[in-house]
């Protein structure tokens, strides 16, 4: 049976059908951002600046994590194809050098990948869900197979969580908050969602709060904010309280369609 990237031994399965990684996607979406090259890119080639357009893409973004989590071989390589082509045909400017610089540039890409990886391995552990240091250094590995979709090198992207940890380190130097960066964050509290999600509405600030605050406390400061030991506890205890909460929702409810069926294949 094609189980695609990943499949039922993996613990990419085991932790991503869990809600609470909701946070970590929002998380990784403000870490992306602070790199320069990476939020122009973003900001110069797509809708993201258009708030009728926001949750649209909001859903382009959630469908190609979905894909290459949990979709066959064909499919994740239908999506990234599309990805790869979309990257491969567009440029952006870089107003502090003055350089016109292609989205396929491995900089970016590699630092997308990373923020993915480390937002939702780090919301998973802060919240309890089940992880020991050789299954996040596992999970961190199995990712190589996702950035290979993007056009990444699989051995130019980190392998372990301490490679991960030494990699974000290392590109501090090159981060700082551009102006771009502050509308989608502001999006993030205000975003018109489609009627139907009307409800939604008044978690999306309460979300967006905890996602930065999950956050390194050199990332919040970039954003303006506090960054206190005291904010990182907080952040913690909420993500444990959330992601008890969520486990007295039956299965049924608690898991989207896909996560229920890979619990049922790696319950085999």
């Amino acid at each position: 049976m094609d189980h695609g990237l990943f499949g039922p031994e993996s613990v990419t399965w085991r932790v991503m059908g869990e809600p609470i990684l909701l946070v970590g996607g929002f998380r990784a979406l403000l870490m992306q951002g602070l790199h320069p090259r990476a939020m122009r890119g973003v900001a110069q080639n797509s809708t993201l600046m258009d708030p009728g357009e926001a949750w649209a893409r909001f859903q382009r973004t959630t469908e190609f994590v979905r894909v290459r989590t949990y979709g066959t071989l064909p499919e994740v390589e239908r999506a990234g194809a599309r990805v790869r082509k979309i990257h491969a045909t567009l440029t952006a400017h870089d107003p502090d050098t003055g350089e016109h610089y292609r989205l396929d540039e491995p900089g970016p890409l590699r630092w997308v990948h990373a923020c993915e990886v480390d937002s939702y391995l780090s919301v998973a552990r802060r919240a309890g869900v089940r992880l020991d240091d050789d299954e996040a250094d596992r999970f961190v590995a199995e990712w190589r197979r996702a950035a290979e979709v993007v056009g990444l090198r699989p051995a130019d992207v980190p392998g372990s969580a301490g490679e991960l940890r030494d990699y974000i380190e290392g590109e501090r130097p090159g981060l700082y908050f551009v102006p771009e960066a502050a509308h989608p964050m502001r999006l993030a509290f205000t975003a018109p969602l489609p009627s139907r999600l009307a409800p939604l509405r008044p978690v999306l600030p309460a979300l967006t709060m905890l996602a930065l605050a999950t956050m390194p406390r050199w990332a919040r400061r970039m954003y303006g904010l506090p960054a206190t030991p005291l904010s990182d506890l907080w952040a913690s205890a909420t993500l444990k309280t959330l992601h008890l909460g969520i486990g007295l929702v039956p299965e049924q409810v608690r898991y989207a369609p896909d996560a229920r069926k890979a619990r049922r294949l790696m319950a085999v």
